[in-house]
């Protein structure tokens, strides 16, 4: 399988409570394998699907932009855009 292209992160606020991260995916694009270290919100600025591989198995996760959703500490998954247009939301995490 090609390698995918990363997901571009961009952080917006680093501070003692909140990291918050703008996450850009181009279609196929991925983060990379990862576990939370906060729990956190995502808030979608595009509609959408994204693939979760996760140690469980695949899954897929709609985007509705607005519609926001949390998650706990310790989530370990790939992130990727298995669609053909840009998939975009803020990911806020909690310290």
């Amino acid at each position: 399988m090609p390698d995918r292209p990363q997901a571009v992160p961009t952080v917006q606020i680093d501070n003692a409570r909140v990291i918050v991260t703008e996450w850009r995916f181009a279609p196929g694009a991925e983060t990379g394998w990862h576990r939370h270290a906060h729990d956190y919100v995502v808030v979608p600025t595009t509609g959408g699907e994204l693939l979760l591989e996760t140690p469980e198995g695949e899954r897929r996760a709609a985007l509705v932009p607005g519609q926001s959703y949390t998650r706990l500490a310790g989530v370990e998954h790939n992130v990727v855009n298995p669609t053909d247009h840009e998939v975009v939301f803020v990911e806020i995490e909690l310290r």
